[in-house]
This record gives structure tokens, C-alpha cells and sequence, in this order.
């Protein structure tokens, strides 16, 4: 296994540039095969530039836009003024010193009274007074047609200067490369000291990459460009050309294209083109979007035509939240059509349990329900979904951190990449199955116990190391029967981004047996989550009840 590379601790006071750094020799060392001999040359540039510089550049990108007013570039640990690493930039292309600004760009970088001074004649031309605002400045000299031009042409007496980024197609490309998405910046690796977490190691090889070849690399920038212009409030039928037709062959790609697509069906239902919104969400695979055109289809009267296709989603729904918005479609359907269903198994009810408490000053109300119902035999936990997170968790530890491609892309993941996505189990079905298998042995509780010793501490979106205590696991081993754990596990892989929530509040344990307790406050009702998880634990054999609380009246 190779080495974790070097994060550099807060009290450096060029932290960021080191940070920088090792994002940089960890594309060089894993990705360099998809970069070109030219943005391989210019990586090697940078290192050759004078320290000030580096940092002075990191400190740009890190930075919102690529136009910077050198009035603005005071960072004390560079000492002032900058104006010698500027020249170092400059002189090697990393900036374009004399950029030219479009009116807007002028106005996104200057104040109002300095914009005053620099457009006195331009506004009084337009007849407006100099006091006017910033936002009616622009709106009537937007309408000049005003020719975009330098600062010193723009502002002659100015003497501040405005200077570009260059390189900023570079370090987005990088940056994909080591998060695996655009969504975090660089503060979340550049300015954060790492080395008070612990991450899991996992090997990374050439075959765990999510992207194999340069035009993976491509493809995923360009639909990352189609969602900024969604973002901008372009079009949607204007970006809907852009997109593609095809489905990726790289399941990374094709959930990204998913969710672009999906996007962009909402944004058009949302300006009234149902039209473009029924087809987006058509090519979509979002997990939300089948559901959501035929909810429109619906609205539109075309229920002949959604009927045989509700009917075809429900023999695979892709999550537990779309199978019930499938059937409730599918119920008010077969009433407009005069189609007959077969008759629903009524659920079990849920019982429910009356408690009546004083009113609470700070405590919430499941901790004040878990201290009046615990009992030195029959102890009560607050652990809401915590509990069988964490017990899923170190069971499956294996799968869960399994280095298949697109699920790590450096080494500080608190969780995969892929969490999320709509075939995270499916592509670790195998694995999870042998997970799994343990239930039905004796070692599980062996298994699990050891997991945790093992991996106290290291961070996991599933498990709360603070409050799930090896002794609540030990106990929660005695008393929960493998057959339902394994019944708990097999719905959170249904749907593992949904499923992990909506777990009842309490457990109360009385060994060797253990019952859950929702609970709620007056005017709480269960939502549909809840209620879809009650009743799984019903049917299942696991004993659950509802606490409705209510207060007492004062004295």
C-alpha cells in the first residue's frame, strides 16, 4: 500500500500552497496518462515558479472568478506588495495582466461610487444621476451596447490594475481529476487540515479510476458546462441540444448525464414547457425522474398512455419512495380508466402507546421519553437511525470501502463517491452478499465486535463513533436476533441513501429481547418514511411501537 500523501498542518503559514502541492503530485503520480504533454509541461511550470508565486496563484484560484483587482491581492503571509510574483505569473502565461472586461465584469468588480468616477460622462449621456444604483447604472448602459475594453480604457485615472487567471481550464480539469466531481472546491482540500481525521486506506490502482481515457475526462466537463448554463437560467431548449442522446458506457458518466437531464426536465416543467420536461425525463435514469414525468403525464389527461408504463415501473421500482408513488398513481389511474386492482393487503396497525409528560424546558422530547420508559432491566436508548447504521456498517465494512472504479479518487474520502448513486449496492451485490452470509453463522457478533475495535475512529457516514459505544454495540449484539439484522440490512440496500433514515427513535432493550419507539410530540404525525419503515419491521417479526406524547395541564 503506498503512503498517505502530506497534508500540512494549520500553523504553516503557506499550508494551502503545500496542499496544493500534493493535489498536484497525486494527478501527476495517477492521472498523468489523461492530461496532454502540454498541461503536463505547464504542472512541471509550476513548480519551477518562484514560491511567492505558486502561492500567490493558489490564493487566485481558490478565489471566485478569474479577474482579480490588484488592490485586492493582500495576503500577509506574501508580504506587500505582490507585485514581484504578479511579474513572475505574467511572465510565465499563468495571467493576462491587460485582460479586457465587458461592462458587467467592470461593474462585478468595482463599487458604486467608483464606478460614478469611471463612467461620469457615459451616465450622464444616459440622463441618469450619479447617485443612482448600481443595479440602474447597469441596466441603462447595458443598453448602449457598450464595447467590451481594458481598464485603463475604461477608467483611465484609475490606478489600480485588474489581472486574469489563465490557467483556469487546467485547474478545474485537475480538480475533477482528484475529487471525481466539480461540486467541491478547493478550500474543502487546500484549506482544511486533514490530519485530525482518520480515513480508511484504500488501495487505488489504475483500474479503480473512474475515468480510463482523456474523453471520459471531456464528456464529464462538458455536461458539468450544461449544468452551469441550467444554473444561469439559460434555456432548456437551447442546453437540451447539447446534451447527449446516448447513454455513457461509463456508469459514472451516465449518472452525471442522468442528472443533468433530470435537472433540466424540471427547469423547463418550471417554464412551462411539459413538453421538453416529458422528454427529459424520459432519457433520464435519475432515480426521481420517471416518477416525476409520470406525475406530469397526469396533470396533462394522459392517462391511457402513463397506465401500461406505471404498471411496467412497478415490476422494478428503483426506490422504496418511488414504489409508493407508483401504486398511488397507478390506484387513481385504474379508478379514471375503470380498470379493476387486485385488492391491497391492509397493513398491520402500528401500535401506539399514550404517555403524558410535564412540559420540557430544554430536554427533547426523546430523551425525556427514553428516561421515563428505561428501566435498570430493561435499559432505553436515544439512537435514532445511529444504531443499525453503525451495525451495517461494520459488518459490511468490506464492501462499503471496496476500491471499485469512481468510488475513491484520493486518500481523505469519508465515504465513496458513489454513495449516492443509483447502482452503489448493485455493482457490490456480491460483496455485500458475503457480508451478509455471516448472519447466518455465529461469527457475526464476532465480526462486528472486531470491526470496531479496529476501526474506532475512522471517519464513516454511517457510524457516530461519540454515541455508538462498543458497549451499546455489545448489548445490541445480545439482544437483536441475526434474522433481524439481516432483514434491517437487506431494506437499507433497497435504497441505501433512503433507507438509512426513518428508523424509529428509541430502542429499549430487555435481554434477551428489544422493541423500537417512535416517538411523537403533540401535533408530530409519522411521515411517510416512517410509516414505510413501521410497518417493514411489523411484517418482519421486530416489535415497534408508536409513543404519542401529549403534556400536562398546569396546576
Amino acid at each position: 500500500m503506498e503512503s498517505r500523501p502530506f497534508t500540512a498542518p494549520l500553523n504553516n503559514p503557506l499550508y494551502y500552497l503545500a496542499n496544493f502541492r500534493t493535489v498536484l503530485a497525486w494527478v501527476g503520480t495517477h492521472h498523468a496518462d489523461l492530461l496532454t504533454d502540454d498541461e503536463r509541461a505547464r504542472l512541471a511550470g509550476f513548480e519551477a515558479l518562484p514560491r511567492s508565486a505558486q502561492a500567490l496563484l493558489v490564493r487566485m484560484v481558490m478565489r471566485s472568478g478569474c479577474l482579480f483587482r490588484l488592490s485586492k491581492l493582500r495576503y500577509p503571509e506574501l508580504g506587500a506588495p505582490v507585485v514581484e510574483a504578479l511579474e513572475a505569473l505574467e511572465a510565465d502565461g499563468w495571467i493576462d495582466p491587460r485582460p479586457v472586461l465587458s461592462l458587467e465584469e467592470l461593474f462585478g468588480l468595482h463599487t458604486r461610487p467608483e464606478l460614478a468616477q469611471a463612467l461620469a460622462d457615459d451616465i450622464a449621456r444616459v440622463g441618469l444621476k450619479r447617485s443612482a444604483t448600481k443595479q440602474a447604472l447597469l441596466a441603462a448602459l447595458s443598453e448602449q451596447a457598450m464595447e467590451p475594453r481594458p481598464l485603463t480604457e475604461w477608467w483611465p485615472e484609475s490606478d489600480d490594475r485588474v489581472v486574469a487567471l489563465t490557467c483556469m481550464p487546467l485547474f478545474e480539469r485537475v480538480r475533477l481529476l482528484f475529487f471525481g466531481n466539480l461540486r467541491q472546491d478547493w478550500s474543502e482540500f487546500v484549506l482544511t487540515e486533514l490530519g485530525h481525521q482518520r480515513y480508511e486506506s484504500v488501495p487505488f490502482s489504475a483500474a479503480s479510476r473512474a475515468f480510463q481515457v482523456r474523453d471520459e475526462v471531456d464528456s464529464y466537463l462538458h455536461l458539468h458546462a450544461c449544468r452551469e448554463r441550467l444554473e444561469a437560467d439559460e434555456a432548456p431548449a437551447e442546453i437540451w441540444q447539447a446534451v447527449p442522446t446516448a447513454a455513457a458506457p461509463n456508469p459514472w458518466l451516465e449518472s452525471r448525464r442522468g442528472r443533468v437531464l433530470y435537472a433540466l426536465g424540471c427547469k423547463a416543467e418550471r417554464r412551462g414547457d411539459p413538453v421538453l420536461a416529458l422528454a427529459a425525463w424520459g432519457a433520464s435514469t435519475h432515480r426521481e425522474a420517471r416518477l416525476r414525468r409520470l406525475r406530469l403525464m397526469e396533470r396533462r389527461g394522459e392517462h391511457v398512455q402513463a397506465f401500461p408504463l406505471v404498471e411496467a415501473a412497478l415490476a422494478a421500482p428503483r426506490c422504496g419512495a418511488e414504489r409508493q408513488g407508483l401504486e398511488r398513481l397507478r390506484s387513481r389511474f385504474a379508478k379514471r380508466l375503470g380498470q379493476s386492482l387486485p385488492a391491497r393487503q391492509r397493513a398491520a396497525a402500528i401500535p401506539t402507546v399514550a404517555l403524558t409528560l410535564p412540559p420540557l424546558a430544554k430536554e427533547s422530547v426523546e430523551s425525556a421519553v427514553a428516561a421515563h420508559l428505561s428501566r435498570a432491566d430493561a435499559p432505553v436508548h436515544y439512537v435514532e437511525n445511529r444504531l443499525f447504521n453503525a451495525l451495517f456498517a461494520l459488518l459490511c465494512w468490506p464492501a462499503l470501502y471496496a476500491p471499485l472504479p469512481g468510488a475513491f479518487f484520493h486518500p481523505f474520502h469519508a465515504a465513496p463517491a458513489d454513495l449516492d448513486r443509483e447502482d452503489f449496492v448493485a455493482r457490490r451485490r456480491r460483496l455485500f452478499n458475503d457480508c451478509l452470509a455471516a448472519l447466518t453463522t455465529d461469527d457475526y457478533r464476532r465480526r462486528i465486535v472486531a470491526t470496531w475495535q479496529e476501526k474506532a475512529g475512522i471517519t464513516n457516514p454511517f457510524v457516530h463513533w461519540p454515541t455508538v459505544t462498543l458497549e451499546l454495540i455489545e448489548l445490541a449484539l445480545a439482544c437483536i436476533p441475526a434474522a433481524h439484522l439481516a432483514a434491517v440490512f437487506e431494506r437499507m440496500l433497497a435504497d441505501l441513501r433512503h433507507h438509512r433514515s426513518g428508523l424509529p427513535d428509541l430502542i429499549q432493550f430487555a435481554p434477551p429481547g428489544y422493541r423500537l419507539i417512535e416517538v411523537k410530540a403533540p401535533g408530530d404525525r409519522l411521515q411517510d418514511h416512517q410509516r414505510r419503515w413501521l410497518a417493514y419491521c411489523l411484517a418482519h417479526g421486530i416489535e415497534v411501537a408508536v409513543c404519542q406524547v401529549s403534556w400536562e395541564e398546569p396546576a
